[in-house]
């Protein structure tokens, strides 16, 4: 569009000049003297300038008015919370005499307000962050009579997946639209007190890219003996002492450096900490091991810092808690909702033998190190490079524009700009040749209309050739758009796991915005400004010099002032340019991150907070903009005062120096008046093109990240490969960065095709760096062998795409159902119903009065229309879709009940292939028992490797003080096949 618009930007003016000298010659019959023609050039000149200016104006109002419409349409389609609108459909205290009762009464929640309560439709969300469209979060929480909960006691609430559980959270902090049900209006009433503070951890754990200290502090008081106590009871001191900069090592982004029970153990030490009275936790005890759960129970639920508050806690393992509990509140996917009181006399008798039980567990966790540095810095604060911007920088934009033929291009670019140049001098000598025919006795006898041709035909090819030159450069400018981002996608996608560890998503985010946004537009077109104003300014020189050799003095000087000047804004402009690439970066991570935390930080009541930093990081990047503008100023004066000094100095020169032709002296005045305007246009444009190049230098440095080994040929496997989930690992160590410490240590194992194999260990033992150890994720050392070929020799595209893996958080595409399981088409839909049937959706809404998932529901981004129980429920599915020889589960059902978990497992032992390999990583022990055989790991070594019935059978054995510490240890020693906890008798 900016090439179109500069093209017609100079054809009005050139059409208007050749008309007014047409209509001045010919129709009015009037003379074309030269003191007309040079100072209509000046007027002309002046026209195309604002033309010019006009057409940029109305691009950037093109551009404006594109975003202020996507700003309008977010604002209008966005739906306040109830407590943010200008009207609510009730007060929901209106019908409460005691304002610190905690519950509902008759009440219908929805994620619309649009949505009609009395119909219960999609599945719950019990993502902490609902923040999708209300078109995809249907589901409606119903609750009929009265529901209260127990104020300075424990709460407790459980369900089956997809029942509405974080829902009940969500509502009470008014997170959710309520829709009084019709026929109870005026009964109903839900309501959570905050004069005494609400603390909320979500189900997936919510971190600030800070410390830990900040992140359990969130802006409370220091107070030195509550924190310690915090740390002790939520079981974090072991994980302090093993960082090397204790509690002020940084967590990274989303706490990338915290393993999943750490992450859950930092955002309930930020709820324990804080002086809120009410505390809502969301299945804490999920991402957990068996001992860190039952010290935690103890520890903290019965300890002194909750004594007093309300605890209200979702989880599946009832059990644990159950002795500390004063209510227990049932869901079922029918909308029943079961309230029960707990008899505070047993509690008392259970909770003792729950102490007994756990008196000897220490939380002697390790710390599944990630290396974060010595000082506890993981991201490394952005580099900002000095001095002027590197010809590698370069070279990447010019070879882009050239593609395969760089230097073909570059002549036959710069070639054409040389000829238009010329061509544009040629007219302007011309016109004062054809007024010096007016005043010359001498002149060549022709008519008007001859000169008229030889002007208009000049200005047709000038035109042509400026169309032929934009158009070539518009070529090569798509072309190295595609180039330039297609190399920054490759290079990301093939980054190494430690740099995406230690790079921000902001700093990510910011390359493929406002980088490359740069270089599709403003960096191309300053980069042909900037060699158009060259080449002009080396032929109003080249002029000066022929017609005026003694003013070559004057003319030097000038030129080696302006330049001198301009280098001093060059440094000055490039160094603010490059202070504003990197001020982006942290607003933009700021936002993300807030956005990712909004339901808990209005939860705490840290918008005013959070609302501050921001501004504050959007103020300090406005205020390094300011600069620019007055930098702009600076120079813009000088070389106006030097440009009026140099024309001076030659119009002196041309009255009172050697006589010259009248048309010839207005040529050189026209020539000069331009060349210090070309001078200072050249700075300005190598200005704006090295801070424009700022961009490309960022871009280049993301193109010489750490990369993992690229495909070879020798390292495709063979076309039948693999042929079994055979699996053999010899001597493993891992380390997550090459000078990292080790997280495994010399791993010896062998996994036969067809087994299944749980690992368990503690939180942070290093379960899933052995699952990233075998995808190749991170550094290695040892051998792997799968299917009998050594992984460090195969492709790692070949390797990752014969493993499946299901993370704790699998991913979900924004789409249908259908795509999330089948992106590419390969299956049909009974295929695919199958595989939701096999994965336990389909018996898991059985049981449900809402309307169920099928295969053309549509998936909001991420997934977050769907508990998290769903989304792992559809990775399962999606990966007995690719049937891949060895299928891993890292935590894969952690967030789903035991009975759809059971259910699972029935489907992995029966419908999978014979000779699939399933290694389950797994805090459930449930999960794991009835495995061929278990792997226990502690601190990154292997330390228990054989069959459960084994392990349970030796006193010693790790695995055998789990299940004893487990509250369903007896199910535990049944799923073995092991009659007693003795284990005289053994089933094999």
């Amino acid at each position: 569009m900016t090439p179109v618009l500069n093209l017609r930007s100079m054809f009005v003016p050139m059409i208007t000049q050749w008309a007014t000298y047409a209509t001045l010659t010919v129709i009015a019959s009037g003379d074309l003297v030269p003191s007309k023609i040079f100072s209509s050039l000046v007027l002309f000149g002046n026209l195309r300038g604002q033309i010019q200016g006009l057409s940029q104006c109305y691009n950037d109002m093109i551009t404006a008015k594109v975003s202020l419409n996507r700003i309008d349409a977010l604002l209008r389609d966005a739906e306040l919370l109830d407590k943010f609108a200008s009207t609510s459909t009730l007060n929901p205290n209106s019908q409460l005499d005691d304002d610190q009762r905690i519950g509902f009464q008759n009440c219908s929640f929805t994620w619309s307000s649009r949505t009609n309560p009395s119909m219960r439709i999609p599945a719950s969300s019990e993502s902490s962050t609902p923040s999708s469209s209300s078109s995809s979060r249907s589901f409606t929480l119903k609750i009929s009579d009265e529901i209260l909960f127990k104020p300075g006691k424990l709460n407790l609430i459980t369900g089956p997946t997809g029942c509405g559980k974080t829902s009940i959270l969500l509502a009470l902090l008014g997170e959710m639209h309520l829709m009084p049900q019709s026929d109870t209006r005026d009964h109903a009433w839900f309501n959570l007190p905050r004069d005494g503070g609400v603390a909320y951890a979500a189900q997936e754990s919510w971190v600030l890219n800070a410390t830990i200290k900040d992140n359990i502090l969130f802006g409370t008081p220091f107070d030195e003996g509550r924190y310690a106590k915090v740390i002790e009871q939520c079981a974090l001191k072991r994980d302090l002492e093993l960082f090397e900069a204790g509690d002020e090592t940084e967590v990274g982004e989303r706490g990338l450096t915290l393993s999943g029970g750490q992450k859950a153990r930092l955002t309930l030490a930020r709820a324990v900490y804080s002086p809120a009275q009410i505390l809502l936790l969301d299945d804490i005890f999920a991402a957990l091991d068996v001992h860190t759960s039952t010290f935690i129970a103890r520890e903290c639920f019965g300890g002194d810092l909750l004594r007093g508050r309300t605890v209200i806690l979702i989880t599946h393992n009832v059990p644990l808690v159950l002795p500390m509990a004063n209510l227990l509140l049932t869901m079922s996917l029918d909308g029943l909702i079961v309230t029960e009181e707990i008899d505070t006399e047993l509690t008392i008798q259970a909770a003792s033998a729950a102490d007994s039980s756990a008196d000897d567990y220490k939380p002697d966790e390790g710390k599944e190190a990630t290396g974060a540095l010595s000082d506890g810095k993981l991201i490394l604060a952005e580099e900002i490079v000095k001095g002027k911007v590197g010809w590698d920088a370069f070279k990447l934009l010019l070879q882009g524009l050239g593609g395969n033929h760089v230097v073909l291009f570059m002549v036959m670019w710069i070639g054409l700009m040389c000829v238009y140049e010329l061509m544009v001098l040629t007219q302007v000598w011309f016109l004062g040749y054809w007024g010096s025919q007016y005043i010359n006795p001498n002149a060549h006898p022709a008519t008007t209309w001859y000169y008229l041709g030889i002007y208009g035909g000049l200005l047709v090819i000038s035109l042509f050739l400026a169309g032929l030159h934009r158009y070539y450069y518009l070529l090569g400018m798509m072309r190295a758009s595609e180039s330039i981002h297609a190399k920054l996608v490759r290079s990301i996608l093939s980054s190494t796991l430690r740099w995406l560890d230690e790079t921000p998503t902001g700093r990510i985010l910011a390359r493929f915005t406002q980088d490359i946004r740069s270089i599709d537009g403003s960096l191309p077109t300053l980069l042909s400004y900037f060699m158009y104003q060259l080449v002009a300014i080396a032929a109003r020189f080249a002029t000066i010099l022929v017609f005026t050799p003694a003013f070559l003095g004057p003319a030097f000087v000038v030129t080696l002032t302006g330049l001198y000047l301009g280098n001093l804004y060059l440094k000055a402009q490039l160094s603010t340019k490059r202070e504003m690439s990197n001020a982006l970066s942290p607003m933009l991570a700021h936002f993300s991150a807030s956005i990712d935390g909004l339901v808990s930080i209005r939860a705490y009541g840290a918008q005013a907070t959070f609302r501050e930093e921001s501004i504050k990081r959007i103020n300090y990047y406005v205020r390094i903009n300011r600069p620019s503008f007055n930098l702009n100023r600076w120079i813009g004066i000088r070389m106006d005062f030097l440009g009026a000094l140099f024309t001076t100095s030659l119009a002196g020169y041309l009255v009172y120096g050697p006589p010259i032709s009248v048309s010839d002296t207005g040529f050189l005045l026209s020539v000069a008046s331009s060349f210090t305007v070309f001078i200072y246009l050249i700075v300005r444009a190598s200005n704006d093109l090295q801070v424009e190049s700022n961009s490309l230098e960022r871009i280049q440095g993301y193109l010489d990240i750490d990369h993992e080994p690229p495909s070879s040929e020798a390292g495709k496997p063979p076309a039948s490969w693999p042929t079994s989930g055979d699996l053999r690992v010899d001597n493993l160590s891992a380390r997550y960065s090459k000078s990292g410490p080790l997280v495994l240590h010399n791993l010896t194992f062998y996994i036969q095709s067809g087994q299944r194999v749980g690992v368990v260990g503690r939180t942070g033992s290093g379960k899933s760096s052995l699952t990233l150890s075998l995808l190749r994720c991170i550094v290695t050392e040892g051998e792997v062998f799968y299917d009998g070929l050594p992984t460090s020799k195969i492709n790692l595209d070949a390797l990752r795409s014969n493993i499946t893996i299901i993370p704790q958080a699998p991913e979900l595409l924004s789409g249908t159902l259908r795509q999330n399981l089948d992106p590419f088409g390969q299956e049909d839909d009974a295929t695919l119903n199958d595989a939701l049937r096999s994965a336990g959706l389909y018996a898991l809404q059985e049981e449900g009065t809402q309307a169920k998932l099928t295969l053309d529901t549509e998936i909001s981004g991420g997934g977050s229309n769907l508990s998290v129980g769903q989304r792992q429920i559809l990775a399962l599915a999606r990966a007995i879709l690719r049937r891949s020889k060895l299928l891993i589960l890292d935590e894969a059902t952690s967030a789903i009940d035991y009975k759809t978990d059971s259910i699972i497992q029935t489907t992995l032992r029966t419908q999978l292939d014979p000779d699939v390999t399933v290694l389950t990583v797994a805090h459930r022990l449930q999960t794991i028992m009835d495995s061929d055989k278990i792997m226990v790991l502690d601190a990154g070594k292997l330390v228990e490797f054989d069959s459960p019935a084994n392990l349970l059978n030796n006193p010693q054995s790790m695995l055998r003080a789990m299940v004893e510490s487990s509250q369903d240890s007896a199910l535990l020693w049944k799923l073995a096949g092991v009659h007693d906890s003795s284990g005289n008798d053994a089933a094999h």
